[in-house]
């Protein structure tokens, strides 16, 4: 097998614990060099991970070690996807980028149009929903154990003390812009497709921040089936959950932990049921621990990027678009944000 020779741009915190990682699982793929803006921590990550060059470079093609690589991963903040992007597809590099996939739908349909002059690949890290919780649930819903699906209730609590990027509040709409993507794309792969938003509508967060406290939106699946995302940015608890509801049962993701509960239906509510569902949910959660929660304690858990990775490398050898993480998912999702900031009056 050729070697797929990759660049990775940006050291920061997703590259070095997502990408890297994830590409060097990979049969045949070669790190040939990393690109940051900082000298230094290009550097310092270059001789740590023994990856053969380094550049702090603002331009692609003023690497000189740049032409070795086929194929190029992108970690840096939303607002330079779309230049880096364009001038690595240009350059004839395949290109992975992080979510957001750019920062308006114009700059993302203009990537698109730059990968598909360039006859390469572009595609979007959309990785939980390859995450072992969410392929059980998945499998679940295939097999019949929800029954007939109702509702999909997509819901985010985020402690604003946690760790998150300096830059996020430079976004439209904060936090939500860098971190709705994530429930976006699993309410399409679940739905069945992009939804049509309904309404949402959002309160806005205390003093100047662009992040909103809260934000609602409703939508319809093209199954047919409704959905809403609730978000809550002021909580002293972060928690990010699906919910599948269906005729027989409820499916639940806690996309975290990378746990997965099915819970049966519960019928009149009476006593016995109430501590069926109490058992259930208390002994799933905890043999759920057993392997994310061992792999989490050992920084391993890597939520479904292995297979982003994957379909990206394979799409790259064989040139054809890689299901679930194409651009024009990608483009899809951006839409549907900036379709709900625009109701939100947050644009």
């Amino acid at each position: 097998m050729k070697p797929l020779r990759v660049a990775v741009i940006g050291a920061g915190w997703v590259t070095l614990h997502r990408h890297i990682p994830s590409l060097l699982a990979q049969p045949g793929v070669q790190i040939v060099g990393i690109v940051d803006r900082l000298a230094d921590r290009a550097r310092e990550t270059s001789q740590s991970l023994k990856i053969k060059y380094w550049s702090n470079s603002a331009s692609l093609s003023d690497i000189p070690w740049f032409a070795e690589a086929d194929a190029v991963t992108i970690g840096t903040a939303p607002f330079s996807h779309h230049a880096l992007a364009c001038e690595a597809l240009s350059l004839g590099k395949h290109v992975l980028t992080e979510k957001p996939f750019a920062m308006t739908p114009d700059e993302g349909r203009e990537m698109i149009a730059a990968a598909r002059k360039a006859e390469r690949i572009l595609a979007i890290i959309h990785n939980f929903q390859f995450s072992r919780a969410c392929q059980h649930l998945v499998r679940d819903m295939q097999n019949g154990l929800l029954g007939d699906i109702e509702a999909i209730e997509a819901m985010q609590l985020s402690n604003p003390r946690r760790r998150l990027p300096t830059w996020y509040d430079r976004l439209p709409g904060g936090l939500f812009f860098d971190e709705s993507p994530h429930l976006l794309y699993l309410i399409r792969h679940l739905g069945g497709g992009t939804p049509d938003l309904l309404a949402a509508f959002a309160e806005k967060g205390r003093g100047a921040s662009s992040t909103p406290a809260l934000l609602s939106a409703h939508f319809a699946s093209p199954r047919g089936i409704t959905v809403r995302l609730a978000l809550n940015f002021v909580t002293p608890v972060s928690e990010w959950h699906i919910l599948v509801c269906g005729e027989k049962a409820l499916g639940c993701i806690d996309i975290f932990r990378d746990i997965y509960v099915r819970l049966p239906n519960d019928g009149l509510h009476v006593t016995s049921t109430v501590f069926r569902t109490s058992l259930l949910t208390t002994w799933q959660h905890w043999l759920g621990h057993l392997i994310p929660g061992f792999q989490h304690l050992r920084g391993g858990g890597m939520y479904g990027n292995l297979e982003v990775m994957r379909r990206f490398v394979a799409a790259c050898r064989s040139n054809v678009v890689p299901e679930g993480i194409s651009s024009q998912d990608g483009l899809e999702v951006l839409c549907l944000q900036h379709e709900i900031l625009t109701r939100c009056q947050l644009l």
